[in-house]
């Protein structure tokens, strides 16, 4: 009777002790696709004064820099104005953007240059149609 008891007793604290393992093995699933993700977008940034980011941390910091360094579990952005270093870890990155893309102004000039050669065809059909 005794070791029915001390076997099922066992076998229930056993039971008991694995769900929390369980959760935590959950927990570190979930946040592993988000960390790949800011890997990515690390490494797709690359390293040095062009690779410019701006960075939202999990706790609402906003920094602005460019990446300086890429490790395994952290990365520094570096303020380009000051130099002043900043590391982050993936886990604490909620949003990252990179900012190499093309300025404001430059976009502004594109539109107007296609805009400009839009309105120079419409000029030029319509001289066309005029000497007919």
């Amino acid at each position: 009777m005794f070791r029915t008891l001390l076997s099922l007793m066992l076998a229930g604290l056993l039971v008991l002790c694995s769900q929390p393992a369980q959760v935590f093995a959950a927990q570190q699933t979930a946040d592993s696709p988000q960390v790949e993700k800011v890997k990515l977008k690390v490494a797709k940034a690359g390293v040095g004064e062009k690779a410019r980011v701006t960075v939202w941390t999990k706790n609402g910091t906003k920094i602005k820099g460019f990446i300086s360094q890429a490790g395994t579990d952290d990365f520094t952005v570096r303020d380009k104005s000051n130099g002043q270093p900043t590391t982050i870890l993936y886990t604490d990155v909620a949003k990252i953007d990179d900012n190499s893309g093309h300025s404001t102004l430059r976009n502004v000039l594109l539109g107007v240059g296609i805009g400009a050669g839009a309105f120079l065809a419409v000029i030029l059909i319509v001289f066309a149609s005029l000497d007919d």
